[in-house]
């Protein structure tokens, strides 16, 4: 009865030690930095000995390794701690931001499903698409980055908390492994689970690789819309200028009235500082040796840093950026009308050799698809205005050949 009373008085004065630690206001007391051994034995130990001190001010003596390490080894409590942190990260932070942005995305794209605007491919004219069918790509970007994140939180979650030093459990009781996380699942309502194999989860980081790899996946299509956005609002007199943007600041010290993309570049920038620690995350993971990796601080520093990261440029680029982009609707119907793309849409009644013709000469000399095809008779002008009507090129139609030879 003495001994359980006792192991109960430790437990408490542990758990009592990590809430006071939680609340704040001890933070002087771990002054390690990443750069440290690759086990994270450094942070652990230090977190041992700051529970042990706080129990020690509160009456009750801990030992930090015979007490607070009791069952556990640096080698599994620091790759679970690592587990733990990144699924909460992903979980309760990059993902909701993700939705969020998203339905920002849904609302531009509703609010613009009357404007035609020219599409573009190897950034030559091409036929023209709606700005919200150009936009719902850029949405339909997100959604796929939400279930490459969410795909990856299994794996993350697997822990490889009761391998101890190497993997065979030495000094931890059968079972508590899932005695961990069953209470870890109390605590935050998430999914852990003790990896099966322990010797996979000590030396292997393949689950931070495949989750850094669908951050980096996201930093893609985040760079892309990016891009996309900087190239439909430039000029604005000289360029694309479809979009208008959002004017945050000034964008010369030395031209009056220039103002530039500041957020998309601020979401490129972000985007290749993830990329970056992807590579390293993949250097360290693949730097795992025998029973242990001896990389793990720079891994899960990375990992968080990049949803940081991420998190910053998703909500800059919603709230300075996308919420208020409006379409340049008159410009863009001027550069429909005015393009030679649009000359795709005579393939099927004159054929491909004829339209390309038509296309090249108005290229030459600077004219109007719909003027040449009338100038050469080549067909009513009646079928010709329904033909080029761009409403009718922005999805598929049934079409009834009409090639005239």
């Amino acid at each position: 009865m003495e001994l359980e009373q006792n192991i109960r008085l430790v437990k408490e004065r542990i758990a009592a030690a990590c809430d006071q630690i939680l609340g704040g206001g001890a933070e002087k007391e771990f002054p390690l930095r990443v750069w440290q051994t690759g086990s994270g034995t450094q942070t652990n130990m230090n977190v041992n000995e700051v529970i042990a001190h706080l129990a020690a001010e509160q009456g009750c003596p801990l030992h930090p390794n015979d007490d607070v390490n009791c069952s556990q080894s640096s080698n599994d409590t620091f790759p679970t701690a690592m587990s733990i942190a990144a699924v909460k990260a992903v979980k309760e932070q990059l993902l909701p931001a993700l939705l969020v942005m998203e339905k920002e995305l849904h609302r531009l794209e509703s609010e613009n499903e009357s404007y035609i605007k020219l599409g573009r491919t190897h950034l030559q004219d091409a036929t023209p698409i709606r700005f919200s069918q150009e936009i719902s790509g850029w949405a339909a970007m997100l959604y796929e980055s939400k279930q490459m994140l969410e795909m990856a939180l299994a794996p993350l979650a697997k822990l490889a908390i009761g391998g101890t030093a190497v993997g065979t459990g030495l000094n931890a009781p059968q079972g508590f492994d899932q005695q961990v996380c069953n209470e870890l699942n109390r605590l935050t309502d998430l999914d852990f689970q003790p990896n099966p194999n322990k010797f996979h989860a000590l030396t292997s980081k393949d689950a931070f690789v495949f989750a850094h790899g669908a951050m980096k996946a996201l930093a893609a299509n985040l760079m892309k819309i990016a891009n996309d956005v900087r190239w439909l609002a430039s000029g604005p007199r000289c360029g694309l200028g479809e979009i208008f943007i959002p004017e945050n600041e000034p964008g010369s010290s030395i031209m009056p009235g220039k103002v530039n993309p500041v957020i998309p570049e601020l979401v490129n920038q972000i985007c290749y500082s993830v990329i970056g620690n992807d590579l390293t995350v993949t250097f360290a993971a693949e730097a795992g040796q025998l029973q242990l990796n001896a990389m793990e601080p720079v891994i899960v520093h990375s990992m968080l840093m990049s949803i940081r990261m991420l998190l910053k440029g998703l909500t800059r680029l919603r709230v300075l950026c996308v919420d208020g982009i409006t379409a340049n609707e008159g410009h863009c119907k001027e550069l429909v009308l005015g393009s030679i793309g649009i000359a795709t849409a005579l393939n099927p009644v004159i054929g491909f050799e004829t339209s390309d013709r038509i296309a090249r000469r108005a290229l030459k000399e600077n004219r109007s698809i719909y003027d040449l095809v009338l100038e050469e008779k080549l067909i009513s002008k009646e079928e010709l205005a329904e033909l080029l009507r761009p409403e009718k090129m922005i999805a598929p139609h049934l079409i009834k050949s009409k090639r005239r030879f």
